[in-house]
């Protein structure tokens, strides 16, 4: 008996049931455990959204208090890892760097042969502090500069920037920063999630899982629009150009311009809305609202042209550069946010698993097709 055929890439498949992440596409609606993600924007932190994330509910004051203690404390790498930092090529792809040195450090991980749900909390743990460190310590050792230990008494959002940088964040830029680690700590199965959860269904451990999601991520249609966005916006300064005909121009010629429209999103993407309030605060407050000012000019074109809202991509490059962020670190860093989702929906597939196994729909030669004997083959 024939089945329907699936959409392409899975358009509005629904595969799996889950109480972590809920979007409206039609009403631009993302929630984390049915919370709205402007009030998490607002009032939370990056800390209590994790605790929502991986325990289901909003913690009290003892049990954040106690979550930021333990996400702290595991503030570390193994000397193994750093040293295997130090060996990498500076002009190595960071996104290949982390997605290696996160299954590296599966090796010796004290829990590493157990997948019961406590142990991989507490590899959650680990690996939300140790991604950030990752990425931090590569950049600094890539520049010549001396690593930057973390300090455990700074936030997850502040330490990194202070890891990153050897200074300690203004507090309106560790604001900023941990609202963006907030926007992008889960989006339901987006396709880093969906492999995670597809490698922890046959039962792999966390890491691998991790590791996949990273692999996921790497690729320029899943990660990798907000370097896109700012390649164009560097491309238009260095040019002198007025932004909304450099764009008109890409347009007309058939060029995609990243950072507009959403496989789920039919309105404004809700992420969107706060970053692009970031950016032009941030560009405010730091004397060169130029990349939001330029931003804002094409998201304007591009919406009455093309129907095209922004997405979470566009003003993220704005904001991560006014903080000082390198480009080929937007995309690490959208890991060191979404490694608390990922690892939510590990925990979550793990505590009630089921082997994913799809079908596909066969579209080659019609059964049965002859076996050619090799002197009869042309």
């Amino acid at each position: 008996m024939s089945q329907a055929v699936a959409p392409r890439g899975l358009e509005g498949i629904v595969a799996t049931t889950s109480g972590i992440c809920w979007i409206d596409g039609e009403a631009g609606v993302l929630s984390y455990r049915g919370i709205d993600i402007h009030e998490l924007a607002a009032k939370s932190t990056f800390e209590e959204t994790t605790y929502l994330l991986w325990f289901g509910k909003l913690p009290t004051d003892a049990e954040l208090e106690d979550f930021k203690q333990k996400l702290a404390a595991t503030r570390t790498l193994p000397t193994n890892v750093v040293d295997f930092l130090k060996t990498l090529p500076n002009e190595a792809n960071v996104m290949e760097v982390l997605r290696t040195t996160v299954s590296l450090l599966s090796i010796g991980d004290p829990d590493d042969t157990d997948s019961s749900h406590e142990a991989n909390v507490r590899k959650s743990f680990r690996l939300t502090s140790q991604i950030a460190m990752i990425v931090a310590y590569f950049d600094r050792i890539r520049k010549g500069k001396a690593i930057v230990e973390a300090d455990t008494t700074l936030s997850h959002a502040g330490n990194f920037l202070y890891m990153l940088t050897g200074v300690k964040p203004i507090a309106e830029a560790e604001k900023a920063f941990d609202c963006a680690l907030i926007l992008h700590a889960d989006h339901e199965l987006n396709a880093s999630t969906f492999a995670a959860r597809v490698i922890a269904a046959t039962l792999s451990d966390v890491h691998s899982a991790i590791t996949g999601a990273i692999g996921a991520l790497k690729g320029p249609l899943h990660g990798g629009a907000n370097e896109a966005v700012m390649k164009l916006l560097y491309e238009i300064d260095a040019a002198g150009a007025d932004p909304v005909e450099y764009v008109k121009n890409l347009l007309n010629n058939k060029v995609k311009v990243s950072g507009f429209g959403h496989r789920v999103y039919k309105t404004e993407d809700p992420r969107a809305t706060h970053l692009r309030r970031m950016s032009k605060d941030l560009g405010t407050a730091a004397g060169n609202a130029k990349w939001y000012e330029m931003s804002e000019q094409i998201e304007g074109y591009v919406r009455g042209e093309k129907k095209l809202n922004a997405n979470v991509d566009f003003y993220s490059a704005s904001t991560y550069t006014t903080l000082g962020i390198d480009m080929d670190l937007f995309t690490p860093i959208f890991a060191v946010s979404r490694i608390s989702g990922w690892a939510a929906h590990v925990i979550e597939q793990h505590d009630n698993n089921r082997l994913i196994r799809p079908r596909a729909e066969y579209t080659g030669p019609a059964y049965p097709a002859p076996y050619v004997p090799m002197t009869q083959r042309s």
